[in-house]
């Protein structure tokens, strides 16, 4: 199981840290993600990290604000959002793959639930 937690609401600007944290399974062998599905969008890929943390990936729209990291040993996952926009605004999810970093959407198997993630003006 995968529990996301830390989103709310923060003005333009602001910053978040949301943390997954795994239980039942070790991530290590995961490669994990976080994806995030504003209302009347597609889910889509906001950052990836590789399973001993030297590869990351990031979505154009979010490189150098969001900073993916993880700690094998805690069993999680977190992504630092810095120099939040509204269009920041939709539900982040946590997800893992044992395929690669390239990996979809389709190929992740291990999903958390969302946590809401609100930017205002």
């Amino acid at each position: 199981q995968l529990q996301a937690s830390g989103g709310g609401l923060v003005q333009a600007g602001g910053s978040l840290r949301l943390s997954c944290a795994a239980s039942g399974r070790t991530i290590s062998s995961y490669v994990m993600a976080w994806f995030r599905q504003a209302p009347g969008l597609e889910r889509e890929l906001v950052a990836a990290i590789s399973w001993g943390g030297r590869s990351t990936k990031y979505a154009d729209s979010v490189e150098g604000r969001f900073t993916i990291s993880r700690d094998n040993a805690k069993n999680t996952v977190d992504l630092l959002m810095n120099s939040l926009k509204p269009e920041d605004t939709a539900v982040y999810y946590c997800a893992g793959t044992l395929r690669n970093i390239a990996t979809p959407a389709a190929g992740y198997s291990y999903w958390g639930q969302g946590t809401q993630v609100t930017v205002s003006s």
